[in-house]
């Protein structure tokens, strides 16, 4: 009876394992990286060439593994050699590994052109949980990667992912009056690098259109008249948004990339504007006495966040646009700056200075509630999240073995708190995520 007894008892846990599906709780705190085992490979007799199946491979993996929510297999340790997506995987020689998803990648390359086929295995169901297909060209092999990336993310969290996106950012060379700041561009990743002007003139705080075409920056071009511009990524050329008097600066495209908001100074006071792109109409939408800055709007488009001191010390404060009543939302020791509203609409980012030397990114809630800091260094300041909502670039001040101070940019996943830093060829500042690209 015991004996018995003890079957159906293991039969059941088993079934319940089995039927199992993995899948990614990102609204849990205290999350574990999912063990993930990925395979490259070619089953057509053409091949696909070591070359793209390795780097496909590594890119994937160094995709996932970067956000914190997946815990990559060490290849070295496979069991099965896995080469074709018609043959179901050994489960069993994979749980022995601990791992909860594969992922089988078939690269067939021939000339210029590239298909990539993938699989990806529940193995504790022992089910398919996703199957595509994707036609490139073979010089396109990283954005194929990356497509793959989001893929999985999705899948198993129920979110865009954001690893086939741009990072625009203000790349800084010299020291002391030989410094120059020029507009850069590149991969999430800080791959396919490229400078966008030649230094010649300040720029700061580059934004991304919608369809991450144009970029918005602040230009110190004529220096009695610093003022918004724009750089067109399709022709690679610049112009001014419009003639306006005052200082002009902080832009930001609304979510439907219809207008712009940004703040201008006159005579020590700023006040934020909305400009409308297909009108060319400009309207002051706060009516400050001190300083109003920094807009960024709600989803919706009917609030907008943004940084004042006019009760005295920097805060952050939630408009509605309807009435146009400012409500502070920033009530903590500190002082507030660089309001940046979430893309989901759920979170407010922002930096945070105590004293001189006190750094922070936090987040809280559009109503200032559940402040939390995610971020803390020197200089540790200007939060853009990526476009899934889910993660945060921002730039932080370091120093080399000889005392001198740099700046590199880091990304953080708000949900695992993995943070690391994006290579870029010299110092970086002024960071903006663009959306997923087309």
């Amino acid at each position: 009876m015991f004996l018995r007894f003890t079957f159906v008892f293991l039969f059941l846990i088993f079934a319940n394992i089995s039927n199992a599906l993995t899948k990614i709780d990102i609204t849990r705190s205290n999350i574990s990286a999912v063990p993930i085992a990925i395979q490259t490979f070619s089953s057509s007799e053409a091949g696909g060439g070591n070359y793209y199946e390795e780097r496909i491979g590594s890119l994937v993996s160094a995709d996932l593994e970067s956000c914190g929510l997946f815990r990559i297999i060490n290849p070295e340790s496979y069991i099965e050699e896995s080469n074709s997506l018609k043959k179901t995987p050994n489960f069993i020689s994979w749980r022995q590994l601990k791992t909860n998803i594969l992922l089988l990648i078939d690269v067939e390359n021939s000339n210029e052109n590239m298909t990539v086929t993938f699989k990806l295995w529940d193995i504790f169901s022992q089910k398919p949980l996703l199957f595509k297909k994707l036609d490139t060209k073979a010089k396109l092999w990283r954005r194929i990667s990356h497509k793959i990336s989001d893929e999985i993310y999705k899948r198993m969290t129920g979110e865009n992912g954001y690893f086939d996106t741009k990072i625009a950012y203000v790349s800084i060379h010299g020291q002391g009056k030989n410094k120059t700041r020029r507009l850069a561009i590149m991969d999430h990743d800080g791959e396919n690098h490229s400078y966008l002007t030649n230094g010649d003139s300040i720029v700061l705080t580059p934004r991304f259109s919608n369809d991450s075409s144009r970029l918005l920056y602040f230009s110190y071009e004529d220096p009695l008249r610093p003022s918004v511009k724009v750089f067109d990524l399709r022709t690679n050329k610049s112009r001014l948004l419009r003639e306006i008097y005052g200082m002009s600066y902080a832009p930001r495209y609304t979510p439907d990339g219809k207008s712009i908001l940004f703040a201008i100074e006159k005579k020590g006071i700023s006040n934020i504007y909305l400009y409308n792109l297909n009108k060319m109409d400009m309207k002051q939408i706060t009516f400050c006495k001190s300083i109003c800055t920094s807009p960024s709007s709600s989803p919706d488009q009917r609030k907008i966040v943004f940084n004042s001191d006019m009760s005295g010390g920097r805060n952050i404060y939630v408009m509605n646009l309807h009435d146009k009543s400012p409500k502070r939302i920033s009530f903590n020791k500190g002082s507030y700056t660089n309001p940046v509203w979430s893309p989901k609409g759920n979170l407010i980012a922002f930096t945070k200075t105590i004293g001189f030397d006190d750094f922070y990114i936090g987040i809280m809630r559009p109503d200032g509630s559940h402040e939390k800091i995610i971020a803390h260094g020197r200089l540790v300041e200007g939060p853009a999240w990526a476009p899934n909502g889910k993660a945060i670039i921002f730039e932080k001040e370091l120093t080399d073995d000889y005392g001198n101070h740099y700046t590199k940019l880091y990304k953080i996943d708000i949900v695992s708190r993995k943070e690391q830093e994006i290579d870029t060829p010299s110092d970086a500042t002024d960071a903006y995520w663009s959306n997923p690209l087309k």
